[in-house]
């Protein structure tokens, strides 16, 4: 497919402003109603050019060709992360006003409607025609990057958590989807361990035959006893968390000498006017968390990775996130 148009609407009624409507491939793919569901509504409602990117070339490509026509994204949370790290990179993102339709599984438009978008298509459509535009605010970090949710420390991903998942049930640890191929990500089948899969007892030595039986009994035995589940975060035999020191426009909230279980920033929503983040500190004992809002957040310490949205960064040894108030618009139901 192109970037190039592939065709134009233009009903007798036309209210609003023209409209340049982005259809990511990912969304063509796995729900190919949903996207046409979402191009009549907006066709019948507005002057709307509509671009299938094939690729991020030809996805950038659109979004800077858009000229005066507003920029309407329909698919998941990473395709409104692309739209948005694309005008941010033009150093015109506080001049756009985007708007989304959500399409894709209910995980991969969390973000969506976290921000308030109305993941129902026909509903959300009718935002992108009715709605208000509402100024939101956003973090950038130390290398350029954004975050419009929020991010966390450790991310809680899948990356972490399918290794002990591995060990507890027995299995040898298989690369993660970024330790590796990328089949874990897309949910491929894991490759056996060497001593599995057909004819592997051919290849086993048949004279050292009599142990095997007894071993795996061992190794069921072991895993019967072995606990199943993670330690609560009072627990004084919970392993050691992440040691940061994390400083919120300065001041020390958490220093090296004592472990963190997580922390997580929000840029905030711009409702309060404040344009500062809200940063919470949980330690691994159970005692309440430290809270603190800043306009800028630095985490350093040995190598780790957080989740910004939906996107895992890191390993890092530093890295500091500070606020940008109201600067995109995104368009919103109203009330």
């Amino acid at each position: 497919m192109s970037a190039q148009p592939s065709g134009h609407c233009f009903p007798d009624g036309v209210r609003g402003h023209p409209l340049l409507v982005v259809i990511d491939p990912v969304a063509r793919r796995t729900d190919g109603e949903s996207v046409r569901i979402a191009k009549d509504v907006l066709c019948a409602g507005a002057a709307a050019k509509i671009c299938l990117p094939d690729g991020p070339e030809e996805y950038a490509r659109a979004l800077a060709r858009r000229g005066h026509r507003r920029p309407v994204v329909i698919g998941d949370d990473r395709a409104l992360l692309r739209a948005v790290a694309l005008l941010h990179k033009e150093r015109d993102l506080a001049g756009v006003a985007l708007a989304v339709v959500p399409v894709g599984a209910p995980g991969a438009v969390a973000l969506s409607r976290a921000l308030g978008v109305p993941t129902d298509t026909v509903a959300a459509a009718r935002t992108v025609l009715d709605g208000t535009e509402q100024s939101l605010h956003l973090l950038t970090d130390d290398s350029d990057g954004i975050v419009l949710g929020g991010l966390d420390i450790p991310s809680g991903t899948e990356e972490d958590e399918r290794p002990r998942r591995r060990k507890r049930s027995g299995g040898a640890h298989l690369p993660g989807p970024r330790e590796g191929s990328d089949n874990a990500a897309q949910g491929a089948p894991e490759p056996l361990a060497p001593e599995e899969g057909p004819g592997a007892d051919a290849r086993r030595d048949a004279p050292a035959a009599w142990w095997r039986a007894p071993l795996r009994k061992a190794r069921a035995a072991l895993a019967l006893l072995t606990p199943r589940t993670r330690p609560a975060a009072g627990d004084r035999s919970a392993p050691p968390g992440h040691r940061l020191r994390i400083e919120a426009d300065g001041v020390v909230l958490a220093d090296l000498d004592r472990p963190v279980r997580w922390v997580s920033v929000t840029p905030g929503d711009g409702a309060d006017g404040s344009g500062l983040a809200e940063v919470v500190v949980h330690w691994q004992a159970a005692e309440p968390p430290v809270r603190a809002r800043a306009r800028a957040v630095t985490v350093s310490g040995a190598d780790f990775r957080y989740r910004a949205d939906v996107v895992v960064g890191g390993p890092v040894r530093t890295r500091t996130w500070t606020v940008q108030p109201g600067a995109w618009r995104l368009t919103l139901p109203h009330g």
